[in-house]
């Protein structure tokens, strides 16, 4: 009976992607509605902080607050419609995973596979739970003010100074608020459990190709030593180990490239949007006049950066991974006694290792590699712009 990929390690992200109507499979009538319904809260949302601009004279501060607002849910909108649009792609990954899967023999492959799946699952568990506790510590800052007042009650309330802060900030009336802090709430519930859900699921599917590139270095290690101790093994027989070797990496790297290739462009745009993003919420934290007086706005800017800051990290070092396991392939057969193997085995281990002449990145747009580098690069962008902003006003 052979082992479900899905079960094993996909059944965190089927849970989470079941809840924002994103799970590949079983796509009925009423998941396509919860789908649609989500898409359209975070759409109806963004729209309405953008039109804040249309009741309110112009101000390059209030300018730049609407968009540290509208940009982060922008972020989780263009990713959720990224990944429903290449929901296809998903599924074919998965099935994928399974075919390999259930081909590998050797104990030590699996042992490599599942080592990286249960990564993988380890990795969104951990997420779920700093999800949590963000959502929680948004409730509290919320009730904080209510609280208070029971606690030390005085002639201005802590809820009275609440409600006017983010009234005056959204430029609503106060009668509006407790429906606007509700709709708020759906909103950020919504894009939180979306963006878990979807960022979680490509970490797992890029832990997986991980896993296969280690499958394949491990095949090259174990081809050139039996090359080079036994010369009783026929030249075909060896052939095949380099062949199975370069089957798994081929595959890899076919999954890589069609991974990449239907989400390319919402990445550069979530790439860009995750920038400038970052840039407004700084710069509204440094036109805060006192954070401490007013907790409400630092928190909320604080809350965006980090979960940004958090997204943008591990997204880099995803690719930084992958980069660094293709590359141990090709380090692995420079390390081995290759120089030792018959001649015709030499020939197909320099033509393997003229491919790492090339470095192997996941790039964005031709303008952003994720890795390590990037990320640091990333960072410094959004610094320059909010510099650029501070200059302007």
């Amino acid at each position: 009976m052979s082992i479900s990929v899905q079960e094993r390690h996909f059944s965190l992200n089927r849970i989470i992607l079941l809840a924002v109507g994103l799970w590949p499979y079983q796509r009925s009538k009423f998941v396509r509605f919860q789908a649609a319904l989500c898409l359209s809260i975070l759409i109806s949302y963004v729209v309405f902080v953008l039109s804040r601009l249309c009741f309110t004279e112009y101000s390059f501060v209030l300018t730049i607050h609407v968009l540290s607002i509208s940009t982060y849910y922008t972020f989780f909108l263009i990713k959720y419609i990224s990944f429903w649009l290449n929901i296809e792609t998903i599924k074919y990954l998965l099935e994928q995973f399974q075919y390999i899967y259930e081909r590998l023999k050797d104990s030590k492959e699996i042992a490599i596979y599942n080592k990286y799946g249960n990564s993988a699952k380890r990795i969104t568990l951990a997420c779920i739970i700093l999800a949590v506790c963000i959502m929680l510590s948004i409730i509290a800052i919320e009730c904080w003010p209510f609280i208070f007042d029971m606690i030390t009650p005085k002639n201005e309330t802590y809820a009275r100074r609440f409600i006017v802060t983010m009234t005056k900030y959204f430029v609503l009336q106060e009668k509006h608020f407790y429906l606007f802090l509700l709709l708020i709430n759906v909103v950020t519930a919504v894009g939180s459990v979306g963006i878990l859900a979807i960022g979680t699921m490509l970490l797992s599917c890029l832990k997986h190709i991980c896993g296969m590139l280690r499958i394949a270095s491990y095949r090259f290690e174990q081809a050139v030593t039996a090359t080079v101790q036994s010369i009783t093994i026929k030249n075909e027989t060896i052939y095949k180990e380099f062949i199975y070797a370069m089957d798994i990496h081929c595959k890899a790297m076919e999954f890589i490239k069609f991974f990449m290739g239907g989400m390319e462009r919402s990445l550069f745009i979530v790439t860009m949007i995750t920038v400038l993003c970052m840039s407004c919420n700084l710069y509204g934290i440094f036109q805060i006049e006192s954070p401490v007086q007013e907790i409400e706005k630092t928190a909320g800017h604080l809350f965006n950066i980090t979960c940004l800051f958090i997204y943008m990290f591990i997204a880099n070092y995803a690719g930084q991974e992958i980069t660094d396991c293709n590359n141990h392939i090709f380090f692995t057969l420079w390390n081995a006694p290759w120089y030792l193997a018959p001649l015709q085995i030499q020939k197909v281990i320099l033509f393997l290792l003229q491919r790492s002449n090339k470095a192997f990145t996941l790039n964005i747009g031709g303008l952003f590699t994720l890795s390590i580098q990037s990320f640091a690069s990333l960072v410094s962008s959004s610094i320059s712009y909010l510099t650029l902003m501070l200059s302007v006003q």
